[in-house]
Parts: C-alpha cells; structure tokens; sequence
C-alpha cells in the first residue's frame, strides 16, 4: 500500500519535560564547576642536554701543494703553438699569457692581461694595443711589441691546429694556404720584400715562408732590416713602437679579442725558441712540446715525467718573480692575480680506483669520475657526512658548448659512401647513450641530445629549420647499408645470415674506431653500445688507440682513420667561425677540427661566409642551408653534450670557471672547523665555520 509518509513529531507535554530536564543538568554541573577543585597534574619534559661536542679540521694535508688528478688524457705538447686539445688547458691558462684574457662574468667580454688597453677601429679590421711595461719571461727575457709579432707569426707559420683554426681568413688567407700549403701571415712576403730589397718573396711562397722562419730563427730585434719588416704598415701585425701593437684583420671581425685570449695568442721567448730549435714552417718545435716554454705567467713549469700525448705528471711551480706580484690585492682582474698555493701536482691519467680513492682521502684536492660513479665516490668520501654533494661536486653548466663526435672520413673507403654514412648515424641507439651520463647520486642526466653542427646554447644559431635527430632505425639502417654496398661495391652478412650489398663485392672488413686512451668506464660502455649497435646491421668494428701527440699528425684525409671518437670546444663562443667552420670547412681538415674530411663546395663557402656576415637573419639563412646539407650527407655521429662539473674539497676555494675552464692561481685553501653537537636525546648538529688565521 502506498500514500504520503506518516508526519514524525513530539508532543507538547513531551517537550516540556525534556527542557525541565536539560535546566537542572545545567545547574548542577555550574555549582559542581565553580565549588570543585581538582588537584593540579605536573607533566614533567626531558630535560635536553649537550652530551660531547668534537671538532674537525678538513683542509690539506699540504697547505704548500694541490694535486688535480682530474685529466684523464695526456697534453699532446706544452707548446701553445702546437698543443691543441682541452686536457692542455689548465697548464696553459698559468704558464703561458696572451694580450687579454677571459672575462669571467661574460664570455662575449675581455679583460687586460699583457695589454693594459686596446683600441678597435669602427669597422673591427683594425685592433691596436698599449702594453703592459716591466713583464719578463722566467728565463729573464723582457716582454715588449716585437715579441708579439714573433710570437704570431710564429704561431701561424709553424702551421699547426691553432694557429691553422683561429687565424686563417684573420690573419692570413685561406686560398693560399690551400694553393701552397704554407701558412703565412697576410702582408709578410711584401714586408721581407720591402726590408730586404727582394721581390722574390712576394711571388715563391716557399722562399718566403722559409725567409720568415729563418729571420724567427735569427730574431735579432737591433737587426734593421728586422726592425723595417716589422714596422711595415700593411701587414698582419705591425709594431708601432716599444709597447705599442696593431693587429690588421683580412676582413672585419669583432670578435677577434675572445680570438686571443687563449693560448695561441700566448706570447713565448724568442731567444729561448731560437736557442732550441728555432722556427720551421708546418713543423712543430721537439723541445717545446717536450719541456715547454718560460712563459709570463703566475706559475712555471717545474718537471714533467712522460712525453707528449703520453704525460704521467706535470707539476708547476709559482713563478716568484710573475709581474703581477707586484701589484695590491684585488687591484688586477681575477684571471691575472698571483698563485696562491706555491706547487701544482697535475698527475694524468690516473685509473678511475685512484682517481676515486685518492679524493676519497682526502690525498686529492680536484679529480673527475664519470657521472655514474659520482655516488661510488661520494659514498667512500671521508667527510661525507659533514658536507652535501653540492658542496664537493660543482655544475658548471654546459658552456664552453662544443660537439662531441665519430667522424666518419669522406674521402676514404667505405665512409666515403654517403648512404654508408647513414646506414651508421641510424643505427646507433642514441637514448641508450645518453643513459651513460644519469647520475643516481643527482638524479639527473648531465648531457644532452642535440643535432651538429652547432650546439642548442648558441640559439638562434641552432639547428634553424628543426630538423629531426637522427633516428634509432635498425631497419632502416639496413636499407642504407645494402644501397651503399652496391653502390660501392661491397657485402657484409647479419648476424642472421641474410646478405647486405653486392655479394660479388668485397666483404665489409672490421673498422677501427679510433679513441684517446686512457678509456673511461662511460667512454668504454658508449663503445659497447656502438659496437654492438653496429655489429647487428652488419657493421663489424674494433676499438684502436691513439694519443693526442699521434693525432697532431692528422691534417691530412689520407692520413685520418675511417672513424675517431673526439670532439670540438670552440676556442671562443662564436658557433659559425669556431664550431660550424672549423669541422666542416676544408681548409680545416685534421687536427683542426674537419676531422671527416668533409668537402661539399657549397659547404666551404657558406661556412667561410657565415661568419663575417653582419644580419643575423641572413646567417640563420646560410646555417638553415649548412644543416641541411650535412644532414642528408652525415660526415658525423653526434654524441650527446655533456655538461661541466667539477670536483673539488671543500676547503678548495676561489675557483672560478671561465671559457678556458679554470685557473689555478684563482684557487687557495680556507680550512674548515667541523663541530659535531652531540645531544641526550641521540640527535647531533653539525656547524662548519673556517679556521681562522693566528698570524
């Protein structure tokens, strides 16, 4: 049966009782409220105390010396006019010193090292320096404006990577080189011309190029006939008086003075070089690269053990009597001040259980292990539970950017095979790579993927029309490789059996892929990520060695291995002429910086263009162009960019990074005291504070 519910309520008489009820309650429990008095509870806290308290000092086992064992490569010479590889850096930033130096604080930016002030013309082809008075060598040689045009021109003749790469279309002209094979300052052979009375000079290439080294050779600054050809006006380098200077630029640049704030703009003693081994054209100086030079720098070289590309320990001393001793602290900038710590110990290439070890014991003051094993090191790490990761490992970011690679030479069978080339780039699994640098102690991955030539920091020099990373295609990769080996007559057969190519051709022999030793753990698990990559297309390859010295020698596409794993840090941050230009120009093949050997007419002379182009928007416009060229053509396997970090004690202060890495005359010690708190409640505090100095 269904109907309106029944209406639920309370009767009157009912509701009067209730509140009879609820006053009473109410009145009791007010008398009980305001006569009862309970007794008072005492709740009793713990009282915490200060057990103990104990103190360390973290700081160097010896205030007088740092020992870096962070290079995990050998230096391929200590002569500035030869050494060409990044492992040479921190040696030659102290050692050796150039007109300016890196502004730490902007990488666009310079600061007076060697020169006090410059002047640059409206149209950046003209730069003229003022020089600093009273520096001297440490053989005692004094430093003035004819050492910066033998130094130069001694760098640009003796035809090696720097000064190859950081002057030609500068300071000397491509054309030339490439027509004669010599390297020679613009406006020498006129200036010997002038000075000698000999119009030979201007016609034989050679005749002048070996005129000049001999007059290097034989660098008599109260000679005047070396005083005319030095003072010629229309040449690279003219010297306008005792501490005057000008450069003279091909064509405008301004960004000529980041060019010489590195090392090929180091300034060396000519009667020191002339005294062992004097100037050859395109050869590089035996003694030099052995023991290297006297320099005008805060340290010296004081011993190295091992020889070029194989050095086991270089150590550097303080140079007692470096100019800027002479000057109040924080007066020069801060790449110019005086060493702090008197010895430098750079032990090179130490294994990863040292490298790890010694730090751990605090017997190291700076080392590197590979990102995977930065939690193996922090967990053995003495102090570690004074300090955090961040205090002891140092991001640096990802500047100076370059690009690391496997160069796959053009001009030489089979990678000069275009689709072999492309077979390689789509078989290589690129996440798989990248994996190599996660952290688990960061958390994080220190690289990143990216497309070369350029680098993702220098956008909108970037990559312009977005094109795609290579892909992970094994299947694809197959379909290049079978083209490729009819095109170039070859087979090679999968791990299946199935045959790729012509099978009337030549088998696919093994290829080398050549790599600097020593071999890092990430290096070594890249290279069985890539080898096996390989293997399953049908690309048999083997691991081959060679030490930086070895690889000076490769300036030639003859002389260059099919594949070499290495990479390039332009010498400063300009991506067209120092990235983009170097590893695909072929004035540039080898050593500096083409290591693919690559020569596409429309390539040169858009990356010799680029450059010196002053809208931005039309170099975006010849970039799009370059990538699209080397994209389809694939001279390179780009590996991913990893990012910069540091690891240093604690107690390690003043570092500063720049461009060219860092300096050791920046750093000194600041022991720490680590007080330990201990409590009764089992909790503990730790404070830090630096020990102060009794003097």
């Amino acid at each position: 049966m269904t109907g309106k519910p029944r209406r639920v309520g309370i009767s009157k008489t009912a509701l009067i009782g209730i509140i009879v009820v609820v006053v009473v309650v109410v009145a009791v429990g007010a008398y009980f409220a305001a006569t009862y008095h309970p007794k008072p509870v005492t709740v009793t806290k713990p009282t915490v105390t200060m057990v103990s308290t104990k103190s360390i000092i973290v700081g160097p086992p010896n205030p007088n010396e740092l020992i870096d064992i962070s290079v995990v490569g050998s230096p391929d010479c200590l002569d500035p006019a030869t050494g060409f590889y990044t492992v040479d850096t921190e040696i030659f930033n102290v050692v050796y010193q150039e007109l300016v130096t890196w502004n730490p604080s902007n990488v666009y930016q310079v600061e007076p090292m060697l020169a006090t002030n410059w002047t640059v013309s409206p149209n950046y082809e003209n730069y003229t320096f003022i020089l600093r008075q009273g520096v001297y060598f440490t053989d005692g040689e004094p430093f003035n404006a004819t050492v910066v045009w033998f130094s130069i021109y001694r760098t640009i003749l003796m035809g090696q990577g720097p000064g190859i790469s950081n002057y030609v279309r500068l300071l000397f002209h491509e054309s030339e080189f490439i027509n004669t094979g010599y390297a020679i300052p613009w406006g020498a052979c006129h200036a010997l011309a002038y000075a000698t009375g000999n119009n030979a000079y201007i016609s034989n290439a050679t005749l002048c190029a070996h005129a000049l080294a001999y007059v290097l050779s034989n660098f008599d600054v109260h000679n005047s006939t070396i005083q005319k050809l030095m003072t010629y006006p229309n040449q690279a380098v003219v010297v306008l008086g005792p501490y005057k200077v000008q450069f003279n630029l091909l064509r405008p640049y301004r960004f000529f003075l980041t060019d010489l704030a590195a090392w090929w703009g180091a300034m060396v003693p000519p009667v020191f070089i002339d005294e062992h081994g004097g100037v050859q054209p395109n050869t590089p100086n035996s003694y030099a690269c052995q023991y290297g030079l006297p320099g005008t720098g805060p340290y010296e070289i004081e011993s190295v053990t091992g020889t070029p590309g194989e050095f086991t320990e270089v150590i550097l001393k303080a140079n007692p009597n470096y100019w800027g001793n002479n000057y109040p602290p924080g007066s020069l900038p801060v790449l110019d001040q005086p060493a702090h710590i008197p010895i430098i110990d750079i032990k090179i290439s130490e294994s990863h259980t040292n490298r790890v070890g010694l730090f751990d014991k605090n017997e190291a003051q700076i080392t590197y292990v590979d990102p995977p094993f930065l939690g193996q090191l922090w967990s053995g790490y003495k102090y570690n539970q004074y300090f955090k990761p961040n205090q002891v490992i140092l991001l640096e970011g990802y500047q100076p950017a370059g690009v690391l690679y496997i160069s796959m030479n053009t001009q030489l069978w089979p990678t000069n095979c275009t689709d072999f080339r492309l077979a390689i780039v789509h078989a290589i699994n690129y996440t798989a790579i990248l994996y190599t640098y996660y952290s688990p102690l960061l958390n994080t991955t220190l690289a990143e993927l990216y497309l070369g030539p350029s680098n993702p920091a220098y956008a909108p020099l970037y990559n312009p029309d977005n094109l795609p990373l290579y892909s992970y295609n094994p299947s694809l990769a197959e379909e290049y490789l079978n083209k490729s080996g009819w095109e170039c007559n070859f087979y090679t057969v999968l791990p299946n059996g199935t045959v790729l190519g012509n099978p009337n051709g030549q088998r696919l022999p093994t290829l080398d892929i050549y790599v600097i030793p020593p071999v890092t753990p990430l290096v070594q698990e890249q290279l069985e990520i890539i080898s096996q990559d390989l293997q399953q297309v049908g690309i048999p390859t083997t691991v081959a060695y060679a030490t930086t010295a070895e690889t000076d020698t490769w300036y030639t596409a003859s002389s260059i291995p099919n594949l070499v794993m290495l990479g390039w840090v332009p010498d400063w941050p300009d991506p067209l002429f120092q990235l983009v230009y170097s590893i695909l120009n072929v004035v540039n093949t080898g050593i500096s910086g083409n290591m693919a050997a690559f020569n596409n007419p429309e390539v040169n002379e858009l990356t010799a263009e680029a450059p010196f182009l002053t809208n931005e928007t039309e170099q975006i416009q010849y970039l799009a162009k370059i990538y699209n060229i080397t994209y389809a053509q694939a001279p390179y396997v780009w590996m991913p960019w990893p990012e910069y970090y540091m690891i240093v004690q604690p107690y390690v202060k003043g570092v500063v990074w720049t461009w060219s890495y860092y300096y050791y005359n920046t750093m000194y010690y600041q022991p720490l005291n680590v007080t330990i708190t201990t409590y009764s409640n089992g909790t503990s505090t730790v404070t830090i504070t630096p020990v102060t100095s009794s003097s």
